[in-house]
């Protein structure tokens, strides 16, 4: 029997998206996340409308959107809990994050200068999809606690790179699904396309509590609150 619980995050995996964008002062920023959803060639990023990745999406409206395999998964862990906003947002403090300029250096990864925008693609990642901005949604506007705090934004891809090494033989156009390993991220500890967990994740360091939203209550009074049947 299912049993009726209370999460403090829904966080039931999807793959690692490492961000490449440009601060203020001209240079690049490196940020990974995962909530992520794609359409077609439309991509829609959740972003903490605080972050540095966030800003620098509304105000030059472009990016890149790199896509590492299991096998990075030790450049994007270093990564973790760190910001390219200067000061660190006081929630990201409250989680241990701290501000690192250069994300390149932090990571290990390298820039590589790409085609139709201005941030550099992420040359160890084997997808590389350069993008810009479309629209910009804000999202739990309806609650004065989530109102402001987190972004929707939509992203057009417009160049795509993918290494040949995730590509069916016979199709190049096409990635094979048999090749392709991305990194995934569930309940803040990475994962690939097989069992057990692929490697130890600083973010899990976050007690899960701390990203606990309004929303789990209101679904509680949503549920009081309705007419027997």
């Amino acid at each position: 029997m299912h049993q009726r619980q209370e999460p403090a995050i829904l966080y039931f995996g999807t793959p690692v998206v490492v961000i490449s964008t440009i601060n203020d002062d001209g240079s690049p920023n490196l940020a990974p996340m995962s909530s992520a959803f794609w359409l077609g060639w439309r991509c829609v990023l959740g972003l903490g409308a605080a972050s540095q990745t966030a800003r620098n999406l509304q105000r030059e409206r472009e990016c890149v959107l790199n896509l590492p395999s299991q096998h990075e998964v030790g450049f994007v862990d270093r990564l973790a809990l760190t910001t390219g906003a200067n000061p660190v947002p006081p929630a990201k403090a409250a989680r241990g994050y701290r501000h690192a300029h250069d994300k390149f250096a932090t990571s290990g990864f390298s820039p590589v200068p790409s085609e139709t925008v201005a941030p550099p693609r992420v040359h160890e990642c084997p997808v590389q999809l350069e993008a810009v901005v479309e629209a910009v949604h804000g999202v739990g506007d309806d609650d004065a606690m989530l109102r402001g705090r987190v972004l929707n934004i939509e992203v057009r891809i417009q160049r795509v790179h993918l290494h040949p090494s995730i590509l069916m033989h016979d199709r190049p156009d096409h990635v094979d699904p048999d090749k392709w390993r991305p990194l995934i991220m569930s309940f803040q500890k990475f994962y690939g396309l097989a069992d057990g967990q692929l490697h130890t994740s600083a973010l899990s360091s976050i007690p899960e509590a701390m990203y606990r939203s309004p929303d789990v209550d209101r679904a509680r009074r949503a549920d009081t609150s309705a007419t027997p049947a």
